[in-house]
């Protein structure tokens, strides 16, 4: 953003840190600033994720519990006919989750509905070679 300024012939200036880009000692301390800043970043990264690292080896869990709930019953109310509304709040989860418990156990699949003015055409793999292209 500094290199977009100068460019503009704007100069910065910031009194708390004391620093005034127009002259060669402020470009300076602003580069050896953003320096050490990039370089606290790197060092913090590196803690959580060292931190990490020796939660998983005395196995601690990371991230969020999974949910306590019975799939394989979400699943079956779901397609026995059940509302998503339904099953989300019979099993206090969200109809997201009941939507994607859905779709990997791979049940409830829309028909796929072609639209209005545009034909599908199945071609076998041999034939495709003789489909008129467009130009």
């Amino acid at each position: 953003m500094l290199d977009e300024l100068n460019q503009l012939g704007i100069e910065f200036v910031s009194k708390r840190e004391n620093i005034d880009t127009s002259g060669p000692l402020g470009r300076a301390m602003l580069t050896i600033v953003g320096a050490i800043s990039e370089l606290e970043r790197s060092l913090i990264v590196e803690r959580v994720r060292a931190g990490m690292r020796r939660a998983k080896l005395e196995g601690r869990r990371i991230g969020r519990a999974p949910l306590n709930i019975e799939r394989a019953q979400v699943v079956a109310d779901r397609l026995s006919g059940m509302s998503l509304t339904s099953v989300a709040k019979k099993y206090h989860v969200s109809r997201a989750t009941v939507c994607r418990l859905v779709n990997e156990a791979g049940g409830l699949k829309k028909p796929r509905v072609p639209q209005l003015g545009h034909e599908e055409r199945v071609v076998p793999p041999n034939e495709s070679s003789n489909l008129p292209t467009a130009a």
